[in-house]
């Protein structure tokens, strides 16, 4: 099985992703995608992160309808901070049947070079890139499996969301509905 492994702190997750999901998934050879839930990017600061937990569930009821589409807690038993490479390891020997490629944002794309062991992530795994606003041309590799996807982007993002909340404005129509009545039930993000 071909599975897409879209990696994230979704703090909180929101339309952007989903939307950036359902059309890599759909318009590509992959026949699931998991949402990879990072209790801790390396490259990011750990402040203003909900609990992975709490994350992790808010992923889960926004795909739970989609049969293709897992949120998965795999980064939760691995040494912190998360390293895409270390859970890329993990998951070839837990899971020998499937094929792994990753999805991510040519903002990210373009930080690889800081990533651990980046060099053989790119020798060894497809990515599929969607370009985001303000990022430069996508810079080429030798050897890299790299397709550049022209999802469509929603000028959407998780501190907007996060700010909207302590600010007491909507959120209405920039998360699904669950996650929204979720975060307003336990006052996610108010502080």
């Amino acid at each position: 099985m071909e599975i897409g492994l879209y990696f994230g702190s979704f703090n909180p997750i929101h339309h952007g992703h989903l939307i950036i999901a359902s059309h890599i998934l759909y318009n590509s050879n992959l026949d699931q995608l998991w949402f990879i839930v990072s209790p801790q990017n390396p490259l990011k600061q750990s402040a203003g992160l909900l609990n992975e937990y709490h994350r992790l569930y808010l992923v889960q009821l926004s795909v739970e309808e989609e049969k293709n589409m897992r949120a998965i807690d795999i980064e939760f038993k691995l040494p912190k901070p998360s390293y895409t490479i270390d859970t890329l390891t993990y998951l070839a020997e837990k899971y020998p049947d499937h094929s792994f490629s990753v999805i991510m944002g040519s903002d990210s794309f373009q930080n690889i070079s800081r990533w651990k062991n980046y060099d053989q992530l790119l020798k060894n795994y497809p990515i599929y890139i969607y370009p985001r606003s303000g990022s430069s041309e996508i810079e080429k590799y030798p050897k890299a499996r790299i397709t550049v996807v022209k999802a469509p982007i929603l000028e959407i993002s998780a501190t907007q969301i996060r700010n909207n909340i302590k600010e007491g404005k909507s959120i209405r129509f920039l998360v699904p509905d669950k996650v929204r009545e979720e975060i307003e039930k336990n006052g996610y993000y108010k502080t």
